[in-house]
């Protein structure tokens, strides 16, 4: 279409004020929204491409979670995602699964505090911090050493991240103190967790203890397969459905992670899988330093990872802006009567994927 001015200054895209007064809820809240500028118009816009991806019959939707977000308080807002069925996958840093999660599903807590304390005095008294809340240090040991309990209770061999975590989830349902936390959410619902840094966080002084003791007797050890977890996300990717949405909260790894499925997909042959159909990334990183956290989901196209055509970045801090984003779709309509698809359930323990075991899980609930 002809740029003119007529169709620059078209009635229809008037900016509309915010009647605070007529916000029902959030989900209406966030249509209003939509009629503002700058970041508030750029939420409501990725509501509205999620909602769009959530009504659609054969579309996963995979959720990237990178930054403190379980310790800031966010994990009932990530469990409400699980519970109904409008997340299938996640892929996470290890903070937010292990040390965050898992830990306050032992009974342990994180505590609000003030950023300007004096961190020495706070290594004296085994408290570490997370810019304005802290955490018991003698409380996070008991979480590493969990880990390494859950590994020394397994069967020697190379594991992906997902099965470790799933039997996070399984020691959490049976010998958990606090139970609505994310990783025995998605236990209990079968949507797989992916780490592809699992060794960088309280996991990983779990491996080496149980590594070293092992090492020390002469037995045989559990191991962490890094390449077998892009390998099964990709088998997702490829057979899970047959397009695929992103809800990224930061960058870093796990945004990556996802992204480059298409390209492996790719590698194996697979030249009809098509790139991510939605994307929607919240962060607060700068593009300009060339860092990954924040890249444009645009610049990802230029790679064959993501279209352009359904891409909304939305720049402002996630504790802000992700209840507000769940908050709008949990009371929409586009999340009713989405099934569970039970990723979990279609692997194999080799790692194979094979759809029709979701389906035959569905069926016998």
């Amino acid at each position: 279409m002809k740029v003119t001015r007529e169709t620059l200054l078209d009635p229809k895209k008037r900016v509309r004020p915010i009647d605070i007064r007529q916000a029902k809820g959030l989900d209406t809240f966030l249509e209003q929204m939509g009629g503002t500028s700058f970041q508030a118009r750029n939420l409501a816009r990725a509501r509205e491409l999620l909602d769009e991806a959530l009504r659609e019959e054969d579309c996963a939707i995979f959720l990237c979670l990178a930054g403190s977000l379980v310790s800031a308080g966010l994990g009932k807002v990530l469990t409400t995602l699980v519970e109904n069925n409008m997340v299938d996958a996640i892929v996470s840093t290890g903070a937010n699964i292990v040390d965050q999660d898992f830990f306050e599903g032992l009974g342990f807590s994180h505590y609000q505090g003030d950023p300007l304390v004096d961190d020495n005095l706070l290594r004296e008294l085994h408290i570490d911090r997370i810019y304005d809340h802290f955490i018991d240090e003698d409380e996070l040991k008991v979480c590493d050493e969990t880990i390494a309990k859950i590994l020394d209770a397994l069967e020697p061999g190379a594991y992906s991240s997902r099965e470790l975590i799933r039997e996070m989830g399984r020691y959490l349902a049976e010998h958990g103190l606090r139970h609505d936390g994310l990783v025995e959410t998605c236990y209990h619902k079968d949507v797989p967790i992916f780490c592809p840094a699992f060794a960088d966080c309280s996991a990983g002084f779990g491996f080496v203890a149980h590594q070293h003791g092992r090492r020390l007797r002469g037995e045989a050890m559990v191991t962490l397969d890094g390449a077998r977890d892009f390998l099964e996300l990709t088998y997702l990717k490829m057979d899970g459905a047959k397009d695929s949405a992103l809800l990224m909260i930061g960058g870093g790894v796990p945004k990556n992670f996802v992204q480059d499925t298409v390209v492996a997909a790719e590698i194996l042959g697979r030249e009809d899988i098509p790139m991510h159909k939605y994307a929607v990334q919240l962060t607060v990183a700068d593009e300009r330093d060339g860092a990954l956290s924040g890249s444009t989901l645009r610049e990802a196209s230029s790679w064959g990872k993501v279209s352009t055509s359904k891409e909304q970045m939305v720049f402002g801090e996630a504790t802000i802006t992700l209840p507000l984003l769940v908050g709008a779709l949990y009371y929409g309509n586009a999340r009713k009567g989405r099934q569970a698809r039970n990723f979990q359930k279609g692997f194999a323990r080799d790692g194979s994927f094979d759809k029709a075991r979701c389906q035959a899980a569905l069926e016998t609930r």
